[in-house]
This record gives C-alpha cells, sequence and structure tokens, in this order.
C-alpha cells in the first residue's frame, strides 16, 4: 500500500508521541499493518553539544529496526530530514537542556522524522516540535534510479 508524505507524516508525529515502549510497539504493529514502518528512540541533553549525536542515533535506530537500508540514499534522506527537524527547534532549544523522543516513519519512498521535546528552563519548560520529510527510493535498483 502506497502512503504520500501526509500520511507518512501523521505516522512520524504519532509515534514521537508515544508515553510508553508498549504504546510504540502497539502502534508499530498498528502502522505495520497498513505498510508503514516506523521507529521511535527517547533522547535527552544539552540541545546544541547532541544535534550530531542524535542525527547518528536517528540512521542507527533506523536501520536497525528495518526502516531504512544500509544505503547512502536512506541514510542521507534521514540525516537530512532530522537535521531539518532539529533547525526547527533551534530557535527555542539553543543553549537549554531538552528531553523527548525522536521518530522516523517509511513507506515507499517517503520517510518523515518528528522530533518532539520538552525544553527546560528552572521550571518553566516549553514543548517543541520539529517535522521534516525526504524521499528516497525504497527500491534503488527499479527504473527511474541511478544504479550504483
Amino acid at each position: 500500500m502506497e502512503h504520500g508524505s501526509k500520511i507518512v507524516s501523521s505516522a512520524a508525529i504519532r509515534m514521537a508521541l508515544t508515553d510508553t515502549r508498549e504504546d510504540e510497539q502497539a502502534l508499530k504493529r498498528d502502522l505495520a499493518s497498513i505498510g508503514i514502518r516506523a521507529v521511535a528512540v527517547d533522547y535527552g541533553g544539552e540541545f546544541a553539544v547532541a544535534t550530531k549525536k542524535l542525527i547518528e542515533r536517528a540512521i542507527v535506530a533506523a536501520k536497525r529496526e528495518d526502516v531504512i537500508k544500509d544505503s547512502h540514499y536512506d541514510e542521507g534522506a534521514v540525516a537530512g530530514a532530522t537535521k531539518e527537524a532539529l533547525g526547527q527547534l533551534l530557535p527555542k532549544a539553543f543553549g537549554l537542556n531538552v528531553g523527548g523522543k525522536l521518530a522516523i516513519a517509511r513507506c515507499g519512498d517517503h520517510i518523515a522524522v518528528c522530533i518532539y521535546l520538552g525544553i527546560g528552563l528552572l521550571h518553566l519548560n516549553e514543548i517543541g516540535i520539529g517535522l521534516a520529510h525526504r524521499v528516497a527510493p525504497d527500491d534503488p535498483g527499479k527504473e527511474g534510479y541511478p544504479s550504483r
């Protein structure tokens, strides 16, 4: 079943908003039943220092859970979407501690990354969501895609 960017992005948002591992696993199964692969990872720390590490964690988690293949198309799409989503959060989170969840969803050529964060400043917490979409061929060997 083919889904466009809107449905895949919605799946990533839903995964990022899950409260527990059990909720994540249940949603992951529901999404798989309609052809969407998804993964979520928790995150916490100082925003500016950990940007590179969060991009790396996104790629590793997506590979580990078979959301993406071990290809430069997929890795680049996840890295680019994660960086874009982080960029959307930068004005609120720079220099502050954050904690939350990053989620990735994929169906066909569509990949979406959602980052949901609580942004801490004393006891006055802010909330932020960054969302980005990329396209990467789900089957790089099919007609129309360059071969390696």
